[in-house]
């Protein structure tokens, strides 16, 4: 079972910005693809964005697309998530998964996407003036 730990939520107004981060626990993300994830209170998971192996394909969920940025940083491990212009229906718990066995950053990102163990903890994003 992968473990992975999210961190980087908050307060922050309409129009601003936060920057989530990914990392694994015990083991390094850099082989793995990796998605980010958000489920608001009463409400379905939602992916994202997802990233592949490599950082040679990205997937964007529709709601997000020219906002978030999806990245790896290689010195520290990490996949990141920059989140700009932030709205009030971006507030929810963000979760982050990596997965070793899916093909493409599809098959991860669209659709419903069950990982092998468990989701963690995530990290709330509250967006509110």
């Amino acid at each position: 079972q992968l473990t992975v730990v999210e961190s980087g939520g908050g307060l922050v107004q309409p129009g601003g910005s936060l920057r989530l981060s990914c990392i694994g626990s015990g083991f390094t993300l850099d082989y793995y693809t990796v998605g980010w994830f958000r489920q608001a209170p009463g409400k379905e998971r939602e992916a994202i964005s997802c990233i592949s192996k490599g950082d040679s394909n990205t997937y964007y969920g529709d709601s997000v697309k020219g906002r978030f940025t999806i990245s790896r940083d290689y010195a520290s491990h990490t996949v990141n998530l920059e989140m700009n212009s932030l709205k009030p229906e971006d507030t929810a718990v963000y979760y982050c998964a990596a997965d070793a066995v899916v093909p493409t950053v599809q098959a991860m990102c669209v659709g419903t996407y069950v990982p092998f163990g468990s989701w963690g903890q995530g990290t709330q994003v509250t967006v509110s003036s």
